[in-house]
């Protein structure tokens, strides 16, 4: 019975530091997401650089070819579709580095290392590089309708998928943009190293983006959707796995 009752309290006094670990962790992941909104309300550097890029190239493809969103054939869809996620990922691959350039820029690096652990870390900036890419869609897919008399069908549907694609975007490009903190060529490593990992995401949300330019019912674009999800789970998971690695060396 005393063995018993031992173990009962060894088992309990074992799962309440991880309890309390989890909450300090996510406490301290949305200090450093709420000081990294901060710092950029104030400099608005990659805000700028973001929706800079946007309106350029939407402003540019509207001049080039016109009002293409009023042809409805099915190469023209997907033709929108393409310019828009192409828009999109140029201008994330220009701004989203700059979450950990700026540690490095500013010497905070080390200060960041004592205050949080390695996971609150990762999902602070995770989450103020998600917060980014959800206004650059918001912004570019805008501009898009506006300029380029773009048509979206199923509204829900359009927005579904340009919200998970940002997600499968921010997934994937968090740890690299850890990985090139440090690195002398920061811009380019960075589109170096996302690129090859963006390819079969991107593509499946082109695809799925043309279908919802359409009048379609949700359950079509349900595919492309669980497949940009699980792309998502996949890489986040991995990157949170490896980022302890990335942020100690």
């Amino acid at each position: 019975m005393a063995e018993s009752i031992d173990t009962e309290a060894q088992s309990s006094s074992y799962t309440m530091p991880q309890a309390g670990g989890t909450i300090a962790t996510l406490r301290a992941a949305w200090a450093i997401f709420r000081k990294d909104i901060a710092c950029e309300l104030r400099t608005r550097y990659a805000i700028n650089t973001l929706l800079l890029f946007a309106v350029s190239a939407a402003t540019a493809v509207s001049l080039g070819v016109g009002f293409l969103g009023l042809r409805r054939t099915e190469e023209a869809l997907l033709i929108q579709s393409a310019l828009l996620w192409v828009a999109i990922l140029f201008a994330a691959l220009n701004g989203l580095s700059r979450s950990f350039v700026y540690e490095e820029e500013t010497r905070t690096l080390t200060a960041l290392r004592l205050a949080a652990s390695p996971t609150a870390v990762f999902l602070g900036k995770f989450c103020f590089n998600l917060t980014l890419v959800l206004i650059l869609d918001l912004v570019t897919s805008l501009l898009f309708i506006v300029l380029l008399r773009v048509q979206v069908g199923s509204p829900l549907a359009f927005s579904a998928m340009l919200a998970t694609g940002g997600l499968a975007l921010t997934s994937a490009t968090t740890i690299i943009a850890a990985i090139i903190a440090r690195a002398s060529f920061k811009n380019a490593l960075f589109a170096v190293l996302a690129f090859p990992l963006l390819v079969a995401p991107l593509i499946v949300a082109i695809q799925g983006t043309a279908q919802t330019l359409e009048n379609v019912a949700f359950d079509v674009v349900l595919g492309p959707i669980r497949f940009l999800l699980a792309y998502v789970v996949v890489t986040f998971t991995a990157s949170l796995m490896l980022f302890p690695f990335v942020w100690e060396s």
